[in-house]
């Protein structure tokens, strides 16, 4: 075969290397988001949205709030993507498909669901942000899917401590993961 020949080849298996290449980053760096709307529960006025958005096998999780009682809240996801009870209950427990006790998230023992606390201003805004590994988007994986599951706002603090609740309080909002 030709010397020409040799580098034609050579060039073309490159090029083509680069395109499949380039083809398959962009593809692992598309993003999937689903964006909820928080309804009010327990007769209280908390309103808001949360969006997830999972790129590059992270999650990130932002929730703006209004309505509250200033303070700290807590917030969590739950089993159910129910939220047709007046209380938020019907969205069940937190979501703990470890079966892990309640906790700190990064701190010991903690439920998939246990996101945390955020605080409410003045005015009764709040909002938070999350990113983990731990959680995806419609994956395969139901320890870490939060698809079809429930988000809901507590009217108190998170404790990290009591089971299995936090005693965090009543469900003044929820919202159901769902496309």
């Amino acid at each position: 075969m030709p010397v020409f020949m040799k580098k034609l080849i050579v060039s073309f298996a490159i090029i083509t290397a680069l395109i499949v290449g380039c083809k398959t980053n962009t593809k692992s760096n598309d993003a999937k988001t689903i964006t909820v709307a928080l309804e009010p529960k327990s007769n209280s006025k908390v309103a808001g949205t949360a969006v997830f958005t999972e790129k590059n096998g992270k999650v990130t999780f932002t929730a703006k709030m209004t309505g509250l009682e200033p303070g700290v809240h807590a917030i969590h996801i739950h089993e159910k993507a129910d939220c047709s009870s007046a209380d938020g209950s019907s969205a069940g427990g937190h979501w703990n498909p470890t079966f892990k006790k309640h906790g700190k998230w990064g701190v010991g023992e903690y439920h998939k669901g246990d996101i945390g606390n955020f605080t409410a201003d003045a005015n009764g805004n709040g909002s938070i942000t999350f990113t983990t590994d731990e959680w995806c988007i419609g994956c395969e994986d139901e320890t870490k899917n939060v698809l079809n599951k429930g988000l809901i706002v507590h009217q108190g603090t998170d404790d990290f401590t009591t089971q299995p609740t936090g005693n965090a309080g009543g469900r003044v909002a929820c919202a159901g993961i769902i496309k």
